[in-house]
């Protein structure tokens, strides 16, 4: 996770990345997955992405987010659960691109799930959004992952979420805010670095 004062680095171009239009390399870290799931959202991609980086608006739509913490620029804590049962773990934002990509990585000791979501233009002038995730947890839980049970109940949730943001997006019919920033390598990119004095974080959430 970067703070602001972070100097942007070069990413290399390595096997499983995509350059972007001025030839900088964008990572894919999902060569394997066990959930994809897409849906169409009958508003703008920039409308859609704009209001996808407003992380800690997820609990007005989610069934199952209950808060987002802004921790660093790039690294945010999610508490979700359902019922009385509730799970704070902290994520961190890898690689962003507007109107385009997404991708993070949980950070506990072992992470157990890392994921990637893309934004693309629909023929009807609306947006398709993917989200893929790979989870890697640990131990017994390692086991039940690999069942097809397991990614069903997985990928249904994903459904769903992504279902409820369809709903809230096209509900609202603009977006509620935006960042607008780029990642690379978990560090945000500055075209015109901050003065000095200036110690004050673009946070990447509303």
């Amino acid at each position: 996770m970067a703070h602001k004062d972070d100097a942007p680095q070069a990413v290399p171009i390595t096997p499983g990345t995509r350059t972007d239009g001025g030839g900088t390399g964008r990572r894919r870290p999902l060569r394997q997955r066990h959930v994809e799931e897409t849906v169409e959202v009958a508003v703008p991609v920039r409308t859609a992405y704009n209001q996808w980086t407003q992380f800690k608006t997820f609990p007005r739509f989610s069934t199952v987010v209950h808060g987002v913490e802004q921790i660093r620029p790039t690294v945010t804590a999610w508490t979700i659960g359902y019922g009385p049962l509730r799970h704070r773990f902290a994520v961190e934002i890898v690689e962003q691109d507007p109107d385009a990509y997404l991708a993070w990585r949980g950070l506990e000791q072992h992470p157990s799930h890392q994921g990637e979501v893309e934004f693309r233009p629909t023929e009807s002038g609306g947006t398709a959004i993917t989200v893929r995730m790979l989870l890697a947890p640990r131990g017994a839980a390692r086991i039940l992952t690999r069942s097809s049970r397991a990614a069903r109940l997985t990928a249904r949730l994903v459904r769903g979420e992504l279902m409820n943001f369809k709903r809230f997006i096209e509900g609202l019919g603009q977006e509620g805010g935006a960042w607008r920033g780029t990642i690379r390598n978990g560090r945000v990119q500055h075209d015109h670095p901050e003065p000095p004095r200036s110690r004050v974080a673009q946070w990447p959430v509303g």
